[in-house]
């Protein structure tokens, strides 16, 4: 049952199969081990990052796609659902309205991304979906009746999703069920079943045939495939998962603006997580959101300790520094690669082949 859940595509790591079940429990149960409202929320773009990045290896990791364009499909889910709420009111209809007419217009602009640009070479396709993306953004900015413009949308959700409603008068093991705490577990459920539809389609004979055309495109054409279409297919796949992921950071965060969701900030931060996790593995999208969130989220309260722990020795303290915490980050990363070239899934993976 467990195998057919995730489409046969097993960790063949026991420490990484100890390491996906920890974070999937860390999850489902975070609001309970881990209370205060900063660990919720790092929990919560947790999920969204997983979606995110594992939509974008998809395109990356799977089919040897490198696009720009990402976060462009992530803005519309997330002021798709921003636009709709505001001008409906805050129903269910409203954020249905406004994730469809999202996917809508992904489909349309991915598709459309894709055919017109996926005949040409990968540096020329990054390039076009640089370029798209950064006119999307200033459009988003510029749009203000609709947008919001640079203050962006802020809207209310369903009565049942707002913080002030409870549904039960007294805690749970400590802690309120609110309608905070049931947006964190729809998010969940939704993260959940996405992880599972992407891992069903990179194991599919889809998915086989991005990985051929990932390693030789010529040779899949050669065999009767049409790369194009496969290509412009994993293209719109991509934008979709990206859109949905972006409708769950609006739905969390009750607010979308340009920053929020297309800065090019996020791109980094996505390329970053695949590269840590591991490219070509829907499991690495998991392992490396989690990791660098938590990093990203921690480091500065970590290193304000170590510099309160050395203040007797000056040098060491202002290194340590909650400001430099970029500069720990960025060394963090730089020995991440260097140990880990082929991500934390394909380290773990590799070791265990070789026992």
């Amino acid at each position: 049952m467990l195998k057919r859940l995730i489409s046969n595509d097993l960790p063949r790591s026991r420490v990484l199969a100890v390491l996906l079940v920890a974070l999937l429990v860390a999850l489902a149960f975070a609001p309970f081990i881990f209370p205060g409202v900063k660990a919720l929320n790092v929990a919560a773009k947790v999920l969204i990052f997983l979606v995110l990045v594992a939509s974008f290896d998809l395109l990356l990791g799977y089919t040897g796609i490198v696009s720009f364009a990402h976060t462009m499909f992530f803005g519309i889910g997330a002021y798709g659902v921003a636009i709709a709420s505001t001008h409906m009111g805050p129903t269910w209809g409203a954020l249905g309205v406004g994730v469809l007419g999202a996917l809508g217009l992904t489909l349309v602009l991915s598709l459309a991304v894709g055919l017109f640009s996926l005949r040409v070479r990968a540096i020329f396709f990054a390039m076009i979906t640089l370029a798209v993306a950064s006119a999307f953004q200033t459009l988003a900015s510029q749009l203000s009746d609709v947008t919001g413009g640079e203050d962006g949308l802020s809207f209310k959700l369903p009565a049942v999703l707002s913080p002030s409603f409870e549904l039960f008068e007294d805690p749970v093991l400590g802690v309120m069920v609110d309608g905070k705490l049931i947006t964190y577990y729809l998010l969940f459920v939704v993260a959940l079943g996405l992880l599972l539809a992407l891992l069903r389609i990179v194991n599919s004979p889809f998915g086989r045939v991005l990985q051929a055309i990932r390693e030789n495109e010529f040779r899949a054409e050669a065999i009767g495939y049409r790369v194009v279409v496969y290509r412009t297919l994993s293209s719109v796949i991509s934008a979709l998962f990206a859109c949905l992921a972006g409708a769950m950071l609006a739905v969390w965060l009750r607010y979308n603006g340009p920053d929020t969701s297309l800065s090019f900030e996020i791109m980094m931060d996505v390329l970053l997580i695949v590269v840590i996790g591991g490219m070509g593995t829907v499991y690495g999208a998991a392992i490396g959101s989690a990791l660098f969130l938590v990093a990203q989220s921690y480091l500065q309260d970590v290193l304000r300790l170590g510099s309160e722990a050395t203040a007797s020795v000056p040098t060491l303290s202002a290194l340590l520094s909650p400001d430099r915490w970029l500069l720990w980050l960025g060394l963090l990363f730089v020995l991440s690669v260097y140990h880990f070239p082929t991500g934390v899934v394909g380290r773990l993976r590799a070791a265990a082949a070789r026992r």
